[in-house]
């Protein structure tokens, strides 16, 4: 596959029952939509005119966004020019969100992912970790390891590339025990659903660990930092982010091991596939050192801070000059910048990356990560966010942080079964922060329990990217995806709440 695009389209369908499905929940949201707009626009509520306009311009957002009846990233923009039109906020406050400097921060993320990608660095990182004398033959290290590279890999890469590229991998491995062991039918059925299943749940879940791993991530701390004027550093995130995303893989492993590899053993032709997959890759090559140096210096940037909060320095004039000049998404343009000048040929004027390969990063996430920022903006510039929380606050009477906390995890994590998970941050971080605010308490934790719920939803093929990718091998029954998604959603729920109950408080 040349673009990462290809690899991904090249693996993720639907069955026909889906495919059904999403064209009818399409369809009743072309007109929906319009039509939940037009009846909150002439509902009698108690609100300014400007809020009241943005209500109803936010109730058909989010109906878009819930049916994807429009592409998301559509949407996004859909929001502030209907907001615009409205006179509910002039354009330059409508749209300034998309110029918001954590946009950098996708941005240069995104091209050093597109660089790995495009270098087959994430391929060497994966079969140099299979190919390991401790791996061997046994079922259960490599579902282990298999999973644990690409839970690694996903913490830098978004999870549907990461599954995008884990997946050929995970199926060659399928195949070839398939053709080796006969007679451990149900055996093998059970070990190639496990490998499918870690291959997406593994990504999903190390996108947690870091702020660029996965869109909810810097869409919650976007909104947080816009909206109560915290901002949360990369080495902050991470002391939470990691904790949790370890938890979770020793879950995932252990329940896959105790389920699905006990006995299983794959064979020495499936483990000489990898040797050999791995040796076809030859030496390291000039653009994957390059690469490795671009994003090493780009991590030791984002997390630097943390280095001197730990050395007891963040609050001495070296550290909030360095906060001053080297913010994230400039550490993350800087790192990207550098893969242009690096060469891999100086004779040839040739270098790192490419402006055509560089440009080929996802944009509708870029727009749609600053739709998400722009109504969240809009919602409370216009008091209606406020109006919601107090709303709200009055089902949840003497609220604290780590109730409310509870309720905005669980709902996110419930919405996120059935819309994206970048949507269901775009919807639920505001009104949690809202309602915190109307309850007059911190709304951090609240807020971080939304996003971090976003990015669960494990129990359908539509739920996620990288469980539809999957889902598409034909070794994924949608009741084991349900079964053991729905053991995962739990476990998630609960670590969630239990770390910010702990961490959170210390680190926020």
């Amino acid at each position: 596959m040349r673009t990462l695009h290809e690899a991904i389209g090249a693996v993720e369908t639907y069955s026909p029952a889906e495919e059904a499905f999403n064209r009818r929940r399409r369809t009743w949201g072309l007109f929906l939509g319009p039509l939940v707009l037009v009846l909150v626009w002439v509902a009698p509520l108690h609100l300014p005119a400007p809020a009241h306009r943005m209500a109803a311009i936010l109730a058909m957002v989010v109906v878009l966004w819930i049916t994807e009846a429009l592409p998301m990233a559509v949407t996004a923009l859909l929001g502030p020019v209907l907001a615009v039109i409205c006179q509910v906020a002039p354009a330059r406050a409508a749209l300034a969100p998309f110029a918001d400097p954590i946009i950098f921060l996708f941005i240069g993320s995104f091209i050093l992912a597109e660089a790995m990608f495009v270098h087959g660095l994430d391929r060497r990182i994966a079969f140099t970790a299979l190919a390991s004398r401790w791996v061997g033959t046994s079922g259960t290290r490599i579902l282990i390891v298999y999973g644990l590279v690409g839970t690694v890999i996903s913490m830098w890469m978004s999870n549907t590339a990461t599954t995008a590229m884990m997946f050929p991998i995970g199926v060659s491995i399928v195949a070839q025990l398939r053709r080796g062991t006969m007679g451990q039918d149900e055996g093998l059925r059970r070990f190639a659903t496990a490998m499918m299943l870690i291959t997406s749940f593994g990504a999903s879940i190390g996108g947690m660990a870091t702020p660029v791993g996965t869109p909810p991530n810097l869409i919650g701390i976007g909104l947080i930092e816009r909206i109560t004027g915290t901002h949360i550093g990369f080495f902050r995130w991470m002391a939470i982010g990691v904790p949790l995303v370890l938890i979770l893989f020793a879950v995932l492993a252990a329940f896959f091991a105790w389920t699905s590899t006990r006995g299983v053993q794959v064979g020495e032709a499936s483990a000489r596939i990898v040797r050999e997959e791995l040796a076809r890759l030859g030496p390291m090559s000039r653009a994957q050192r390059n690469v490795c140096l671009a994003f090493g210096v780009t991590v030791v940037l984002w997390t630097f801070p943390g280095v001197l909060a730990v050395a007891g320095l963040s609050e001495a004039p070296i550290a909030r000059a360095y906060m001053t000049s080297m913010p994230e998404g400039v550490a993350a343009m800087l790192g990207a910048m550098l893969l242009f000048v690096l060469p891999v040929h100086w004779a040839a004027r040739r270098f790192t990356i490419t402006w055509e390969e560089a440009a080929r990063i996802d944009w509708g996430i870029v727009l749609l990560y600053g739709g998400g920022l722009a109504m969240g903006d809009l919602a409370f510039s216009t008091g209606l966010a406020t109006a919601m929380g107090e709303g709200l606050t009055a089902y949840l009477p003497g609220a604290g942080p780590m109730l409310l906390t509870t309720v905005f995890t669980g709902v996110a994590i419930l919405l996120s079964e059935t819309t994206s998970n970048t949507a269901s941050a775009n919807m639920v971080v505001p009104v949690a922060i809202a309602v915190a605010t109307a309850s007059g308490v911190d709304p951090m934790l609240p807020a971080l329990g939304a996003t971090l719920g976003a990015s669960m939803g494990f129990m359908m093929p539509i739920s996620t990217a990288p469980n539809a990718i999957v889902y598409s091998s034909g070794h994924v029954p949608i009741s084991a995806m349900m079964r053991y998604g729905i053991v995962l959603d739990v476990a998630g729920f609960l670590t969630i709440v239990g770390l910010l109950a702990v961490l959170g408080p210390l680190l926020f």
